[in-house]
């Protein structure tokens, strides 16, 4: 994707997230435009031109800084920014590719603030998840105890099927390098997720923090809509690559194969592209329509053009 449009023309479509390559990490280098393209520029002044416009997010990691410039362009391309920590493990902060749409903001805050309507979301996220639907008469506690449960011995089935020692999921947000191999890994793999995931929910424009499974954070319902996926992409990659290094058939760090390994799992299962129809799904099924607009409110003063890429995009 172009920098910015050329004096009289039209400026470029973003390209629809379920259309582009999922997420890219980026280190030590400041990132900038300059020539027109958004690019890296290592300590040696080597630039590597990164396409902006064809990615749903770029995970910053220490030792990145980003001009005002290059945070404007991806932000015209609708492409997330994501501050994280070593590794991907923790993640800081995040700058919105768009604007989050008041219909769906408010259809959401609605589902989660209604404890009839939440539970039918859950429960629709727990079918999703496990392929069935959850027992009957329990409520959202009750499901997730549930949850919890299936999710411990799908760890430790997947860790025998590997051949990988485990433990439990115990490690450290701030301390990445005490978590032992198998967590070291699953959190890396997890946090490709969470940005691939964040990106679609804005994107959609939905708020990552309104969440019905998890709350309290700012990405309650990214944790919510990763969960469902989290088995059948980044688990599998995250012990496979754990059981290699196990018998040190790695010649680069862990943590860099499983985000590489995990950017194919993307590509190769079409995540981007379930991704916006999945969180639609899910809200669905509480049956709810999306809030009218009130007669008495006061209109736009100006139209939006139209033929953007996805409903959360600006203009």
């Amino acid at each position: 994707m172009a920098a910015a449009a050329l004096p009289g023309l039209t400026p470029p479509r973003p390209i629809p997230i379920k259309e582009r390559t999922s997420l890219v990490f980026v280190e030590k280098c400041h990132l900038d435009v300059l020539d027109g393209a958004f690019v890296a520029v290592d300590t040696n002044g080597i630039r590597t031109h990164i396409p902006v416009g064809g990615l749903a997010c770029i995970l910053l990691e220490p030792g990145t800084r980003i001009s005002h410039t290059a945070i404007c362009l991806a932000a015209r391309a609708g492409t997330l920014l994501v501050w994280v920590g070593e590794a991907g493990v923790r993640l800081y902060a995040a700058g919105q590719p768009g604007g989050a749409r008041a219909d769906r903001l408010l259809y959401q805050a609605k589902l989660a603030l209604d404890a009839n309507l939440r539970l039918k979301v859950v429960r629709k996220m727990f079918s999703m998840r496990f392929g069935e639907e959850p027992p009957e008469r329990r409520s959202v506690d009750q499901l997730r105890g549930i949850e919890g449960a299936r999710v411990k011995s799908l760890y430790t089935l997947m860790a025998r099927k590997y051949g990988v020692s485990w433990r439990g999921r115990r490690y450290n947000p701030r301390a990445f390098d005490h978590s032992d191999l198998p967590n070291a890994c699953l959190s890396a793999a997890t946090a490709c997720l969470y940005g691939l995931t964040e990106a679609a929910i804005l994107a959609a424009g939905y708020a990552p923090a309104i969440g019905f499974l998890h709350t309290g954070k700012p990405r309650s319902f990214v944790f919510d809509v990763a969960d469902v996926f989290k088995f059948d992409t980044v688990v599998p990659v995250a012990f496979s690559v754990a059981a290699k290094a196990q018998k040190g058939k790695l010649d680069d760090h862990a943590a860099n194969v499983v985000r590489r390994e995990c950017r194919d799992r993307f590509r190769k299962t079409r995540l981007l592209d379930r991704l916006v129809p999945s969180i639609a799904e899910m809200l669905e099924a509480a049956g709810e329509p999306v809030p009218e607009t009130p007669e008495d409110s006061q209109p736009i003063a100006f139209e939006d053009p139209e033929g953007l890429a996805d409903d959360g995009h600006r203009g």
